[in-house]
């Protein structure tokens, strides 16, 4: 007879503690998954062991126990991965169940036995290892030796666009597989999912790959994540989720663009892919390869204190020098009577460009056609009736439409408030820039790739493998087309404005400015040729933007550290966001306020200087639910105090059965919006 604690798979947060039961099938081990009656019923229910003991517990001794029913033969966890979900309860402070579901496939078995394989058809050419730079070299024979000797060890690798480093990754990870271990290769989004898989599988041979990312069907992330559990594979793709992979023996784990916001989950558990990565690589003695052109702050940080090493590639591997890059001060052009989307340079240099047979980028951060629509003669803004916020028009569908909860509304003829005919349509999206760029250049062709085009299956692979073959000449897109993607014949990337992300109401403005900046123009001349890039600007004088231009991280990463300290921000300190949702907003008001109240009597009166609320959050209303906020400054060695507090609050909220609002605590959360 054994005792085990298990984890109950129940949605709620009542029922978030371990519970005991007998089994009489000694081969309960911890991580299995059970079946266990629950509730006065006895209602069936999936279970997960994280602790088996030979005598039940000194606390229950005398209490008749229920027993296991089964035991699953085919799903379970690793002791690796139960430590893990133990670790990110307490560091992330969500339920056991949210944690262990990350470990768990989605999905089910075919009835009929079929084996559901994403990238079946992918094509891919057979690639060999490439001769190394010099610099890519000293990269992998410093990495190497920890991959040999299995030390963990966690690496930046700093390296310009295009400066090689996906060939580091492939030869590291080949040199993992050599030694029968085991790889995760992470991408930030999953339109780069295929690009990199046919580069892998023409390096290691598609019968060494899974992947595992949110857009596969669940049958096919079921067969996927067996497939790995049984050890039919060596390498794992696939976007954030990828990192939980149920892989023995992990040798290495990359992140590629590491600085990206993708990286942190926006729902429980709302894990730092990075740190999760780390966790999981110190357990199988791994190495971690964090890689990006522009490092997070916080990675740089961490670096130049010594918690991670640093690798630097500062030559891109064809030896073509970085693209040219010009910065166009829009405000001159509006004084000139240009009231157009392109500057008069832009508008030359992508004519140049397209005579030339080169291909043009055109990167807006912002989809839709126009930003909001309004009422000239009365200030009269649509606003969505479940959020609040300002809606999107979108001329294809010749609707308003919330960016946010998907509410959607027919823009009226006249104004709803004042009766006017003069409602419009303001500001500027990707599909207001494809209409311009259609009627400047109507005999090239023309693509869009954003949320909007990229919802159907496939149309990510299509869009981008049209471009890739030259049948596109201009593809606009907004970060989609930002990150990692390699186009040989691009001439030209062109900006069309750099100051939608330094608009934003949040301390990682700046940063975000520069890395979307930079990462767009690296899209650039990655060919035999120099490419250009012109950024067009508001606030050309902007420090985020002159380091962008001039390829300059150093300068950047110093200005916003002395700033970020100034203000005692991350890296310098963790920020604790407390979000208070309710159909009342009274209600979450008090709520929040009594959260506040609570943590202060708790961590004591000094520490009220570093609680920032309560207050209505940016967008106060989503999706019916009125949101109120704090946010809490916590310094180095305030973490583990600061984390029992809150979750001691949140579990007697949650344990209130009458209450009426929800409370999520998100640690470094990636937006305060």
């Amino acid at each position: 007879m054994k005792y085990v604690d298990v984890v109950i798979d129940n949605n709620t947060a009542h029922t978030d503690n371990l519970f005991t039961y007998q089994c009489e099938d000694d081969s309960v081990r911890v991580g299995s998954k059970v079946f266990v009656p629950f509730t006065r019923g006895d209602r069936m229910k999936d279970a997960y062991v994280f602790r088996v003991a030979d005598r039940p517990p000194e606390e229950i001794k005398g209490v008749r126990l229920k027993s296991v029913a089964g035991i699953d033969p085919d799903i379970s966890l690793s002791e690796e991965a139960v430590e893990t979900c133990v670790w990110m309860k307490a560091h992330y402070l969500c339920r056991y169940i949210d944690a262990v579901k990350c470990f768990t496939p989605a999905g089910k078995p075919s009835k009929r036995g079929k084996v559901r394989t994403p990238y079946k058809d992918a094509v891919f050419e057979r690639n060999e290892a490439k001769q190394l730079t010099g610099e890519q070299e000293d990269a992998v024979r410093g990495i190497r030796p920890f991959i040999e000797d299995r030390l963990h060890k966690v690496f930046l690798i700093h390296g310009v666009t295009s400066s090689g480093k996906t060939e580091v990754y492939l030869q590291l990870i080949e040199e993992c597989i050599s030694r029968g271990r085991t790889a995760i290769m992470l991408v930030p989004e999953i339109s780069l999912t295929p690009q990199t898989i046919e580069r892998f599988m023409g390096r290691f041979g598609p019968e060494q790959i899974a992947v595992l990312h949110s857009k596969l069907s669940l049958g096919e992330r079921y067969d996927e994540w067996m497939r790995i559990k049984n050890g039919g594979v060596k390498i794992v793709i696939g976007a954030r989720s990828a990192v939980f992979a149920p892989l023995s023996d992990i040798g290495v784990i990359v992140m590629d663009e590491e600085h990206e916001s993708t990286y942190k989950s926006d729902m429980s558990p709302m894990y730092d892919t990075a740190e999760v990565a780390i966790k999981r690589a110190e357990k199988h003695q791994a190495v971690v390869l964090l890689g990006s052109a522009t490092p997070s702050l916080t990675s740089s940080f961490k670096a130049e204190t010594g918690e991670y090493k640093k690798i630097v590639l500062r030559e891109r591997f064809n030896k073509t020098p970085l693209p040219e890059v010009r910065i166009i001060d829009m405000r001159e052009e509006l004084k000139n009577g240009n009231k157009s989307i392109f500057s008069i340079r832009l508008y030359q240099e992508m004519k140049r460009n397209l005579e030339e047979k080169k291909q043009v980028i055109l990167f807006l951060n912002r989809r839709g056609y126009s930003t909001f629509v309004s009422c000239r003669s009365c200030g009269y803004v649509m606003r969505c009736r479940e959020c609040g916020i300002s809606l999107t028009y979108h001329k294809a569908q010749n609707e308003a439409i919330c960016h946010y909860c998907g509410f959607r509304e027919k823009v009226p003829g006249l104004c709803p408030a004042c009766g006017s005919k003069y409602i419009r349509h303001f500001g500027t999206g990707t599909e207001k820039v494809e209409e311009a760029v259609r009627e400047i250049f109507p005999e090239y062709s023309v693509e869009r790739l954003d949320m909007d085009t990229a919802a159907r299956k496939g149309s990510i692979d299509r869009i981008l493998n049209s471009f890739r073959r030259g049948k596109t000449d201009i593809l606009i897109g907004t970060q989609l087309v930002a990150k990692g993607l390699d186009f040989s014949n691009v001439g030209l990337v062109g900006i069309v404005s750099a100051d939608i992300s330094l608009n934003i109401p949040d301390f990682r403005s700046a940063e975000r400015t520069f890395q979307l900046v930079t990462q767009a123009a690296g899209r650039a001349g990655r060919g035999d040729a120099p490419g250009k890039v012109l950024i067009q600007s508001y606030n050309p004088d902007h420090y985020s933007i002159i380091s962008a231009a001039n390829h300059d991280y150093e300068s950047f990463y110093r200005a916003e550290l002395a700033f970020r300290k100034q203000i005692g921000y991350p890296p310098w300190s963790d920020l604790f966001r407390v979000l208070l949702s309710s159909e009342d907003e009274q209600e979450a008001c008090d709520t929040c306020r009594q959260v506040a109240e609570d943590f202060i009597r708790c961590a004591g009166k000094d520490e009220e200087r570093y609680v920032f609320g309560p207050k209505a959050a940016p967008m106060n209303k989503v999706k019916g639910m009125y949101r109120w906020q704090l946010v809490i400054k916590c310094f180095p060695g305030k973490r583990e105090k600061y984390s029992d507090i809150l979750n001691k609050i949140k579990m007697g909220i949650n344990t209130d059965r009458k209450k009426k609002y929800l409370i999520s605590i998100d640690i470094n959360p990636y937006s305060f919006i």
